[in-house]
């Protein structure tokens, strides 16, 4: 499946959302940025950083979408690979409706961008986005994965989770949908894949959330509200979108299973 996408143009990988974001191949890293279009309305999820602007608006126009039905720009944390862009994407709108989302924590720091629009916090409004059809985005608090106020977005419609770094990985083998599978489910390789001989998709997420999750705790309490809710699609900031069953349910249970998390990791190679 991963052969016939073309990651130079937008992608639609649910009903009205599409991925609309910059994959650098030879990158060891990069970011994903969602557009979600439903009855001529339009939101962006994490509309990335200055550098990647005019690729990722490129392809939300090339979607249908005129950027002046951008209703809301939702930014699930404050960091310049999800923000650096707010000031180019406000210019190119234009539209007074406008109006950026993201948890007051993060609007603190959001702030510092240079932000036109007016700010709205997910706990001033029930957590919860309304399109004017009634579809419905969820905001599910996830404090501290990894910024205080970092949230994730569950789309009723579709069942997608859109997770932010939670999920994320280093590039290490990119693909745009994950190619960890039933296969791997009782894999212990981490460095390269038995099967195919690439290097390990569960290796790049292991090593992310090691190094930017800040604890164990905080990471185990996020995965315990992912898991209350029925996920068809789980589309990270970083890394590959995971979209079938095996995949979903085989990231959770492994990223559940890490013990030596941020802080933790780093306290247990301390000599002490």
């Amino acid at each position: 499946m991963n052969k016939n996408i073309d990651s130079n143009d937008a992608i639609e990988i649910a009903e009205g959302i599409h991925w609309v974001g910059f994959a650098d191949v030879d990158a060891f890293f990069h970011c994903n940025v969602y557009l979600i279009v439903d009855n001529g309305e339009a939101v962006v999820i994490d509309s990335g950083s200055r550098n990647d602007f005019s690729t990722v608006m490129l392809k939300i126009m090339r979607t249908g979408t005129n950027p002046r039905s951008i209703k809301r720009l939702i930014y699930q944390h404050h960091d310049p690979d999800l923000c650096g862009n707010i000031p180019q994407m406000e210019a190119i709108i234009d539209n007074p409706e406008l109006k950026i989302i993201s948890h007051s924590l993060d609007n603190t720091f959001i702030k510092y961008y240079s932000v036109k629009s007016s700010i709205q916090c997910i706990e001033d409004m029930d957590h919860t986005f309304e399109f004017s059809s009634g579809r419905r985005l969820k905001f599910i608090h996830v404090p501290f994965c990894h910024s205080p106020g970092n949230f994730v977005t569950y789309d009723e419609k579709t069942k997608t989770l859109f997770s932010s770094d939670i999920f994320g990985a280093y590039d290490y083998n990119w693909s745009f949908y994950s190619e960890i599978s039933k296969r791997c489910q009782k894999c212990n390789t981490i460095r390269n894949c038995v099967v195919t001989g690439d290097k390990c998709q569960w290796n790049g997420m292991l090593e992310f959330h090691r190094q930017y999750m800040p604890s164990t705790k905080a990471l185990k309490y996020a995965l315990s509200k992912i898991e209350e809710l029925d996920i068809s699609i789980i589309a990270p900031q970083h890394g590959s979108i995971h979209h079938d069953d095996d995949s979903i349910s085989i990231v959770i249970k492994r990223l559940n299973a890490l013990d030596s998390v941020g802080f933790d990791h780093f306290y247990e190679g301390m000599q002490i």
